[in-house]
């Protein structure tokens, strides 16, 4: 038997999270929806699939590809225009000559499939409707059902005066070829409202079939959080990932928890995960893969898409963060805040409740928020900082944006000029600077590479050699986890606002200068640089002086650059 999923909506209600993430890739605790659907599928013997797509097709292809990392067999059928629900399966209906199930690949369910199909089997109807009981069935269509199961007629979004059934449409059905007769091709057709009323109309044999288990459409974002909480109440019978280390708490591979986290359960914690010592992570949370959670940070009833960033003290309660977002310290987000993918929001920022930021916005450190963030950027940062450049390594200062930097530095200078490039003996600073030193040779500029460096050696080189700038990178003194990348002119001296304005509106505006292979920059090594700046440090020094003093001197150089270079210019100080 075959399957569809019908997996071309856009999910506008779930909004800034689908913004840019087709509903059926959400995550549910760290897996996307349609992943729990084909489980559901593969326990009843079902796999063979096809799937419906519209919105954003490839992200959903890309991930699952033919099926086959997933135990099934897997197919697509695209539209290029809104068909509806029939429609979208009268696309597909090539695959489809025997009975077969549609299933929606945005709802969490765990109903007995099997039992459903034997119900459509046995009573030899066209049409079988799964029925799900609700307590509140207004905002669905409810179904009504003779005793011996056909359907009696269909109330679209009724008020309570019209209730006479608690039984509602799960958007599950088995159905046979012939449906397809009833289908008009190529135009919009809906199942619920088109093509099971002209069926009754016709006394075609429509049935339903009221199933047990778990059923949840995923439609709204109090949805999208009430089906987590149901997952972690076991409420509903979906693969949660990961170790379950004591009881409702899952932790994925390579987590690092340090000493003094506090964790309450139920909750979920994604593969390679950091949760600094202070942070709390309250009940029915779930951290994606990746997430970073620093000290006194305090999550709860919230779920954090993978590899976002929270800061120190950052208070985080039934809140909804999108992927690769950034909450600096001091941050705190109230009930029914949501942030789409790429968020950044500024130290001590609070937004207020029910606020929803759409992706790669920006709120400002300290600002009050009591309106959604959709179209406009609430102060958008300036590249350019105090000190530099700066960002957390790995987190906002990514190979990525370095290199991009290092691409505008360059094309803000000549074709063919060299640049003086150092950095301090941290992983992050050289990480950095390799992917600094590929943006400058992109753009057709040479690169003298100092390696370890300090900065006034890297100051020294700019004057001493014939080159148009320098660039160093270093953590921060203030914060481990941060880099800054700092600019030099010719002179080795900062470079000025004019020219920290220019870069920064060549990397804003990606107005880059890309090079032919014949033109790509060079890179070379500063020969005998730690003698040449020794050399020129002693002549700035009476040397038979200071050594006829007879100095004792106690110096502490914490690992820096700088213990290349002063050993040698004390010894011939005496």
């Amino acid at each position: 038997m075959k399957a569809v999923i019908m997996a071309g909506g856009e999910g506008t209600r779930l909004r800034p999270l689908t913004s840019n993430t087709p509903k059926p890739m959400l995550p549910l605790v760290n897996r996307p929806m349609m992943e729990h659907i084909i489980d559901l599928l593969k326990a009843h013997g079902i796999n063979e699939i096809v799937v419906t797509v519209a919105f954003m097709p490839n992200a959903i292809r890309n991930h699952f590809g033919d099926g086959s990392e997933f135990g099934v067999k897997m197919t697509y059928a695209s539209e290029e225009h809104p068909l509806g629900t029939a429609g979208s399966v009268r696309n597909a209906m090539g695959e489809l000559t025997e009975t077969f199930l549609v299933i929606s690949g945005d709802v969490l369910t765990d109903i007995d499939l099997s039992a459903l199909v034997q119900s459509h089997v046995d009573r030899q109807a066209l049409a079988t409707i799964g029925l799900v009981r609700v307590e509140d069935p207004l905002e669905y269509g409810i179904v009504i059902s003779n005793e011996d199961g056909s359907i009696e007629r269909f109330l679209e979004k009724p008020t309570w005066g019209q209730v006479f059934s608690d039984t509602i449409n799960s958007g599950i059905y088995v159905l046979e070829p012939e449906i397809f007769d009833w289908i008009a091709a190529d135009v919009p057709v809906d199942f619920s409202s088109d093509v099971f009323p002209a069926l009754l109309e016709a006394g075609k044999p429509v049935f339903g079939s009221v199933a047990e288990g778990y059923w949840e459409d995923v439609g709204t974002l109090s949805a999208y959080l009430r089906a987590h909480k149901d997952i972690l109440d076991a409420k509903v019978s979906v693969r949660i990932p990961g170790f379950e280390v004591s009881t409702g708490v899952f932790i994925g591979e390579g987590v690092e928890i340090n000493h003094g986290v506090v964790i309450n359960g139920p909750a979920v914690i994604g593969d390679n995960c950091f949760l600094e010592s202070g942070a709390e992570l309250g009940e029915y949370s779930v951290l994606g893969d990746g997430v970073r959670m620093r000290r006194d940070g305090h999550i709860e009833r919230s779920v954090i898409h993978e590899n976002a960033y929270i800061g120190e003290s950052v208070m985080i309660r039934g809140t909804l963060v999108g992927r690769a977002s950034d909450l600096r310290r001091g941050v705190r987000c109230e009930e029914g805040v949501v942030l789409g993918d790429e968020v950044f929001v500024g130290e001590n920022a609070v937004l207020s409740s029910e606020i929803k930021v759409y992706p790669f916005k920006t709120v400002e450190a300290g600002a009050v928020v009591n309106s959604s963030v959709i179209w406009e950027s609430r102060g958008a940062r300036s590249l350019f900082g105090n000190g530099g450049v700066t960002g957390l390594a790995n987190v906002d200062m990514t190979p990525e944006l370095a290199a991009k930097v290092a691409l505008a530095f360059a094309t803000s200078l000549k074709k063919d000029a060299t640049v003086v490039v150092s950095r301090d003996s941290s992983r992050a600073a050289r990480m950095l600077k390799r992917a600094m030193i590929a943006g400058l040779n992109a753009g057709g500029v040479n690169v003298l590479d100092l390696e370890t460096a300090s900065v006034p050696l890297t100051r020294f080189h700019c004057r001493a050699t014939l080159v148009s700038g320098a660039i160093t990178l270093r953590l921060s003194a203030d914060d481990p986890d941060s880099v800054i990348i700092r600019f030099f002119d010719r002179g080795g001296s900062d470079i000025l606002e004019e020219q920290q304005r220019k870069i920064e509106r060549l990397f804003t505006r990606e107005d880059f200068r890309r090079v032919r292979p014949a033109d790509i920059g060079d890179i070379d090594l500063v020969p005998r640089s730690l003698e040449q700046y020794a050399l020129a440090l002693e002549h700035t020094i009476d040397v038979k002086a200071v050594a006829a003093r007879r100095f004792k001197v106690v110096i502490d150089y914490s690992y820096g650059s700088t213990s290349f270079v002063m050993p040698n210019v004390l010894a011939k100080l005496g």
